[in-house]
């Protein structure tokens, strides 16, 4: 389906500066405030057909800018409104030529200066949670997937941020928290009353963000001032391994910032070999980066006209998938094939790489995951381990405590 008469939203972005297009973890819908003339409204993109299409999912009135939408699993959208002091939130489904809303209720906002956000997409696609972060403390609410509407799943000490997904069964949510003016995270256990244990602890005095995870390799994208103190940088380490955080320069080009938005999947016990979308913005504008942690350089890409920016899926074989929505074409994928894939599939459009200079590296490649150390080899490099009876046990996070910054290793 085709509406006429809709602005792209190209470089919309929410008020917490993320991408204003959000994809389910299997990467089959996605959803968006489209504009049109001056009036926002909710938009479902459908990416797992033939072709992407759009539908239009209008209320009785127009949006707030500062509305959140998520697509679910099962092609609903969860709608998140500021209604006064409370925050509402509903699903909304097509029903032919109109939009179906069912309410879910409502959160109280935790005092006048909180903020209540939607936390990405759970990977099962059927639950929905939001971060409501008051002067104390911050609490997860499950907004929609649960039998009584919303409800408070997780209560953690201190202002949070960010929010990553760390198993594919939504169970373990890593958050970026503030404390004693330092922000460390912390991994919350949502189906043990909130259970809250570290997970980086790279120096004492450090801020360390956790950006980015892939529960499959357990590659983590983190950002730190710890090996530049009052300057932020990219690295990446891996969820159990006794390895420290690498920051590779190849990460940190001049003049440019650099955010990684997405991770290649299904990359079991390989992280070194999972490629990673960046969005880099500079003065000539915004463009796609695919690095690997096992090479020495970035890959850079023109985006698409029209690119959702920030916003993209992996398909577990390499392909990268942005969405972009220009006047010609209002719900568009563009696909690109990370470098180093074996082979590429017959009539995908790959975009041509602009010219651009590589970052200089500074040492070597770091030792691959799994290689024997002085101490023996280290533990498995993903996110679950198994009991003594062989069987998968529960996915708990190792904290990635560090070693002295004068061994940390880059490359």
């Amino acid at each position: 389906m085709t509406v006429c008469a809709i602005e792209p939203a190209t470089g919309h972005e929410d008020g917490a500066g993320r991408a204003g297009c959000t994809i389910t973890a299997d990467g089959c819908y996605a959803a968006r405030l489209a504009l049109s003339g001056d009036s926002f409204f909710p938009e479902r993109w459908t990416l797992d057909g033939p072709e992407p299409y759009a539908v239009p999912l209008p209320g009785n009135q127009p949006e707030e800018p500062g509305t959140e939408v998520q697509p679910l699993s099962d092609g609903r959208v969860l709608i998140h409104r500021r209604v006064g002091g409370r925050h509402a939130f509903s699903l909304l489904y097509p029903t032919g030529p109109g939009t179906g809303e069912l309410p879910l209720g409502t959160v109280v906002r935790p005092g006048p200066d909180a903020r209540v956000r939607l936390l990405p997409p759970a990977p099962d696609g059927e639950r929905a949670y939001v971060l409501a972060v008051g002067a104390r403390s911050s609490t997860v609410w499950r907004v929609a997937g649960g039998a009584f509407g919303p409800e408070s799943v997780a209560e953690v000490p201190g202002r949070c941020s960010g929010g990553v997904w760390l198993d594919r069964g939504g169970r373990m949510l890593a958050l970026d928290r503030e404390t004693g003016g330092r922000t460390k995270t912390v991994v919350v256990d949502l189906e043990c009353g909130g259970e809250m244990s570290p997970l980086l602890q790279i120096a004492a005095d450090s801020d360390d963000r956790l950006l980015l995870a892939d529960p499959d390799s357990g590659l983590l994208l983190i950002r730190s001032d710890a090996p530049s103190p009052g300057r932020e940088r990219l690295g990446w380490g891996v969820l159990g391994s006794t390895l420290p955080v690498r920051f590779p320069d190849s990460l940190r080009p001049a003049d440019c910032t650099v955010t990684p938005f997405a991770i290649q999947p299904g990359q079991m016990l390989t992280p070194e070999g999972c490629a990673v979308a960046l969005r880099i913005d500079g003065a000539l504008g915004s463009w796609v980066g695919v690095w690997r942690p096992a090479q020495r350089k970035v890959h850079h890409f023109p985006a698409p006209e029209g690119w959702l920016a920030g916003c993209g899926v992996w398909t577990a074989d390499g392909v990268l998938r942005l969405p972009y929505a220009t006047r010609a074409v209002p719900c568009g994928v563009a696909t690109l094939r990370a470098p180093g894939q074996e082979r590429r599939p017959e009539g995908l459009d790959v975009h041509v790489p602009v010219d651009l200079p590589e970052a200089p590296d500074a040492a070597e490649l770091p030792h691959p995951a799994g290689a024997v150390t002085p101490d023996g080899p280290p533990p498995p490099a993903g996110p679950e381990a198994s009991d003594a009876s062989g069987s998968p046990s529960a996915a708990r996070p190792v904290p990635l405590q560090q070693a002295p910054l004068g061994r940390l290793v880059t490359n």
